[in-house]
């Protein structure tokens, strides 16, 4: 049975569910981004979700194991998930949905929080889940919840302070924490976990106890401490590789802290 990374191969994760992992590791992408596969019982036609780096290999090999696609989702405008989708559109014809307008092919109607598509013998509802990004959305089936970056696999998200705001974000993760009780969840990043409101939980403790962190930093520091002083406080532990993304999600809490 396959496991988690498995590049190359579509990997079954749930009934519905399949996942082709990118080969593009990164500290941020961790191994890599998963483009998922949704595909009904006995159906031919399948729904992809987020296509990916614009990688030739990757593309060629999602068309090849896909087979036919009816439609192609976007969970959110980061490059490591469109930078593929022209072509993805060119090898497969699907038409593309989006909550931003850039990244819609065949269609002109973005992603909207609470619709409910059905095609492919699927019913996949949108979820509104802004934060990590202003357009992130999650996909909500029957037994599981595709979350894009707004939750991982493993490790925690970064929040993009160009549109990104930690109320929303907060918001987004009780929002996941009422619809993801006994849903699979499945990552753009990282392997799938059991239950989407556990880890959702975790995201929630995680964030306050960095709140508190921060908090605490600007005691020592002074109120109007720049965000790069507060992760080298805070953030002292981790790989200063990763301390510019960690500079965005302070930014965010300091811009939360002191509204």
């Amino acid at each position: 049975m396959l496991t988690h990374p498995a590049y190359g191969q579509l990997r079954q994760v749930t009934p519905t569910a399949s996942v082709l992992l990118a080969h593009n590791p990164s500290k941020m992408t961790l191994e890599g981004t998963n483009t998922w596969v949704l595909r009904a019982p006995g159906e031919r036609e399948c729904v992809v979700v987020d296509p990916g780096p614009k990688k030739r290999s990757h593309l060629d090999r999602l068309a090849q194991v896909a087979g036919p696609v009816a439609l192609t989702l976007v969970t959110h405008r980061h490059h490591d998930h469109t930078g593929g989708v022209n072509g993805h559109v060119e090898r497969t014809g699907s038409p593309v949905r989006a909550a931003d307008r850039k990244y819609l092919r065949d269609s002109d109607q973005p992603l909207s929080d609470g619709e409910v598509i059905e095609v492919a013998g699927l019913r996949i509802t949108v979820l509104a889940t802004p934060g990590h990004t202003a357009d992130s959305v999650s996909f909500v089936l029957d037994d599981a919840v595709l979350t894009g970056d707004t939750i991982l696999g493993r490790g925690t998200t970064v929040i993009d302070n160009r549109d990104g705001t930690l109320a929303d974000y907060l918001d987004s993760m009780d929002r996941l924490v009422e619809v993801g009780a006994g849903r699979t969840l499945l990552p753009a990043h990282g392997p799938e976990h059991s239950d989407t409101a556990e880890i959702a939980r975790f995201y929630i403790a995680h964030r306050q106890e960095r709140l508190d962190q921060v908090r605490a930093a600007l005691g020592e520091l002074g109120a109007d401490a720049k965000p790069m002083q507060v992760v080298r406080h805070v953030y002292a532990d981790v790989d200063k590789k990763l301390w510019p993304a960690a500079r965005s999600s302070v930014k965010a809490q300091l811009d939360y802290l002191r509204r």
